[in-house]
């Protein structure tokens, strides 16, 4: 039966459901490495996180007069793109404080591991649906390719937690769910990906994966303000947007609006 590209999969992928070795983790983290470079992970982010940051110009960095910014990637897996980001700024002369949040032990001990030559990237391990982070700790808060693992619901709660802990913008560059993306992805992306496993979650991924309208309602629902969806070669989605008045109440404010929203009361205890 051939794909349903009219809407997303529910279908859960491998690395999301844990049903794999160490062994096929550490090879499914190199191939994806691979296969990111391959479908142009460092060129969305060069052409929209880092030209926003450049457009702002970044916070006064004090006396020195320099110029700074601070950045959390959620979901960062070994850190890449963070070591991309520390790059760009050193070469504009900015000061960054980039930090890596990953669930995952072995993924947030790879960040760490391959970011030694870049002390201005961290590591934090954690769940991105109940960051350990003050509201608005980060000028920018970003993920990549990780909003299509999660359902509906689960993106909206991710957004609305992206946006609780930033200041300026949230960025969410994921796959455009398209028919070329996954006859690419099945047929000449066979001779750059070898494990079973990237094979089969990646073809997932894009089925995962969302239209520009999706995305940009589900922003809307996490209350993200101005958001906006461009496209990005090769079928790429980055989602831009301001953290909204929503997200800048903080947590405890929508936790109560929610309980009232659903008939609850504010005051009330478990027993």
């Amino acid at each position: 039966m051939p794909p349903d590209f009219s809407r997303r999969s529910l279908e859960l992928e491998r690395l999301d459901t844990g049903d794999y070795t160490p062994e096929e983790y550490e090879r499914c983290l190199a191939e994806l490495r691979r296969v990111n470079r391959w479908m142009g992970d460092a060129g969305a982010l060069r052409r929209s996180v880092l030209t926003e940051i450049g457009r702002d110009g970044g916070r006064d960095g004090g006396r020195d007069g320099g110029r700074e910014f601070s950045l959390l990637d959620v979901g960062a897996g070994s850190g890449e793109l963070l070591r991309e980001v520390a790059r760009w700024a050193r070469g504009r002369k900015m000061r960054a404080r980039l930090v890596a949040l990953e669930l995952n032990e072995r993924a947030a001990r790879a960040a760490l591991e391959e970011s030694a030559g870049y002390p201005e990237v961290s590591a934090v391990r954690a769940d991105a649906l109940r960051m350990p982070f003050a509201d608005g700790a980060f000028d920018y808060v970003m993920c990549s390719l990780i909003t299509h693992h999660f359902a509906d619901e689960g993106v909206v709660r991710l957004l609305s937690e992206m946006a609780r802990v930033a200041r300026r913008r949230v960025f969410a560059i994921d796959l455009r769910r398209s028919r070329g993306a996954y006859l690419l992805y099945t047929t000449a992306g066979r001779l750059v990906v070898r494990s079973p496993m990237v094979r089969a979650d990646g073809a997932l991924s894009i089925l995962r994966g969302f239209a520009d309208g999706e995305l940009r309602q589900l922003a809307e629902r996490a209350g993200l303000a101005r958001p906006r969806v461009r496209r990005r070669l090769p079928f790429r989605l980055v989602l831009s947007a301001e953290p909204g008045e929503r997200a800048k109440r903080g947590k405890g404010e929508r936790v109560k609006e929610e309980r009232a929203e659903a008939g609850e009361s504010v005051g009330a205890t478990a027993g």
